[in-house]
């Protein structure tokens, strides 16, 4: 989130399920207005649908999202949904496969390369179409901890240049 905005995108609204969310903090230091909905509410997706389009939102980019949006949620802003995994989609994709499970498993399986991929997002977790994907090698010595460092920084620059494309295409 922090480097969309550093990007120099327009954002408006950042949204978090609790008070405590790191990226809240950095929002509001940012100048972005911020807000607090809890997925597992009753209402969830309503209350959703009304702050974004109370707020004009364009693109909706989820950022350390754990579950999956309702199907109201993703037919309301059907091909303007996107997420960003830190894996080259579809390997290392689903569900539980977040963080640093993604480049422990990347590791184990001694893959030769990894990266990133900004998708589409869609009723299942990881399958949406792929709008772009950066790569990186995984090194012989590589830990999880060193891929994901390399992974992250292919992130902040593959998540605002995939806003961008989807942006163009959506004539906004």
């Amino acid at each position: 989130m922090q480097a969309i905005i550093k990007a120099g995108l327009p954002v408006s609204l950042v949204i978090a399920p609790v008070e405590s969310a790191p990226g809240l903090a950095v929002a509001k230091e940012l100048g972005v207005r911020t807000d607090i909905l809890d997925p597992h509410m009753g209402g969830y997706a309503e209350k959703l649908v009304a702050m974004l389009e109370y707020s004009k939102i364009d693109i909706l980019c989820l950022a350390g999202f754990m579950s999956l949006l309702p199907a109201s949620v993703l037919g309301e802003f059907s091909g303007a949904i996107l997420n960003i995994h830190p894996a080259l989609l579809p390997k290392f994709g689903g569900q539980g496969m977040f963080g640093h499970h993604v480049h422990e498993a990347v590791v184990a399986a001694k893959e030769t390369e990894s990266g990133c991929t900004v998708h589409h997002v869609n009723e299942v977790y990881d399958q949406g179409g792929i709008i772009l994907q950066k790569r990186c090698p995984v090194l012989p010595e590589d830990t999880p901890t060193t891929l994901a460092a390399r992974v992250l920084q292919l992130e902040h620059h593959a998540y605002p240049e995939a806003i961008q494309m989807v942006a163009q295409a959506m004539h906004v």
